[in-house]
């Protein structure tokens, strides 16, 4: 029969033998940058080389780039906002470059940064046209599965169940991309691609899931998309008359000017069209913005704001659907909340009201924005 040291120094080397195992294993994944290594951003929502391509090492190829993420707040905290960013930068390190005089260049570095929000839409009437201006952009094209947002190339939004409400507003997850560059001739803006829309709409339920969870108004089963990824958007082109392509819808165009009409969903319960003004090297500046509104989720972002056609909002029935018309109008386009901005929301919602089967009614009251 074995003796007590024996059997003790036969677990010492079986001991040594399981963890050399695992330390190589662990080396194993380090060095092929497996999980449980890899970064995870955001409360956990997204991993580092998940698929979507502002999370894989393609957008650190350039030397001296790096990628860095901060969290404020979390999911449910008293109702408020949550923020996390996840920014890539260059410093523009890998060397200047010659120029024909002779002459150096300085390196061109660049940052690109995602912002995911979780929490209600905005309160103050401003900041809420301003929330919905950016979100129900021209440029996005409807997630799929009956669900309630939007997703393009920089952008995305997703409108959360009623029991995420916080204090009578909808809470909804959103996702936001901004680009510069660094260079001999200072800050430029520049287009961002986040990734492709099916990867955006993954990345954006996977934040909502994860926010709803600590939230504590999960639904039983986690949101999912089974049905193709469409992008409905059409690319922008210069803004004409009638703006939109909505009949009677026109504005005075300045030809110097660089205004660009983005035309996105037209359905019998989401239409979305944006103008906007574009200046090289900067971000483009919203000019108008067309919204119509027919599924309950979608209607309840505006509960709260002030309505009125001079206000640019009405309600009506349409087909029995509780159905909103938005138009936010800005003063480069309009003539800052005065007779010629009413007569363009009527016009709006004339057209579109009979497109889908309704007439809307027309509020009187208030002066238009």
């Amino acid at each position: 029969m074995e003796d007590g040291g024996k059997r003790r120094r036969r677990w010492v080397v079986l001991g040594a033998v399981l963890a050399g195992a695992v330390l190589i294993s662990g080396i194993a994944l380090w060095a092929t940058d497996s999980s449980p290594f890899k970064d995870r951003y955001c409360w956990g929502a997204w991993e580092q080389d998940s698929g979507p391509r502002f999370l894989g090492d393609y957008v650190l190829r350039d030397s001296g780039s790096e990628r860095t993420s901060a969290e404020s707040g979390a999911p449910g905290s008293g109702g408020k906002t949550a923020t996390c960013t996840v920014s890539v930068a260059s410093s523009g390190s890998g060397g200047s470059s010659s120029q024909p005089d002779g002459s150096s260049a300085q390196p061109v570095g660049f940052h690109d940064r995602l912002t995911l929000t979780y929490g209600p839409v905005p309160e103050a009437p401003d900041e809420r046209r301003e929330w919905i201006d950016r979100y129900f952009s021209g440029s996005a094209s409807p997630l799929p599965n009956g669900l309630d947002g939007l997703v393009a190339n920089d952008r995305a939004m997703l409108i959360l169940p009623e029991a995420c409400d916080v204090a009578g507003r909808p809470s909804a997850v959103t996702l936001w991309g901004e680009s510069w560059g660094d260079g001999p001739q200072g800050r430029r803006a520049m287009p961002l691609t986040i990734a492709s829309l099916p990867d955006i709409s993954t990345m954006l339920l996977d934040a909502a899931d994860v926010g709803m969870r600590k939230a504590g108004c999960a639904p039983a089963k986690p949101l999912r998309i089974t049905e193709p990824m469409v992008r409905v958007a059409e690319d922008g082109d210069a803004a004409e008359t009638p703006v939109c392509r909505i009949p009677g819808v026109a504005f005075t165009l300045v030809e110097e000017l660089r205004y660009e009409q983005r035309v996105g969903v037209v359905g019998d319960r989401l239409q979305t069209c944006s103008v906007v003004l574009r200046k090289l090297g900067s971000p483009d500046e919203p000019a108008a913005q067309f919204v119509m509104a027919g599924s309950p989720r979608t209607a309840a972002v505006f509960a709260g704001l002030p309505e009125g056609a001079g206000q640019g909002l009405v309600r009506t029935t349409c087909n029995g659907r509780n159905t909103v018309f938005y138009a936010h109008i800005g003063p480069g386009l309009g003539d800052g909340g005065g007779e010629k901005d009413r007569q363009v929301f009527d016009r709006f919602t004339d057209a579109v009201g009979k497109r889908v089967g309704c007439e809307p009614v027309k509020g009187t009251e208030g002066a238009a924005r």
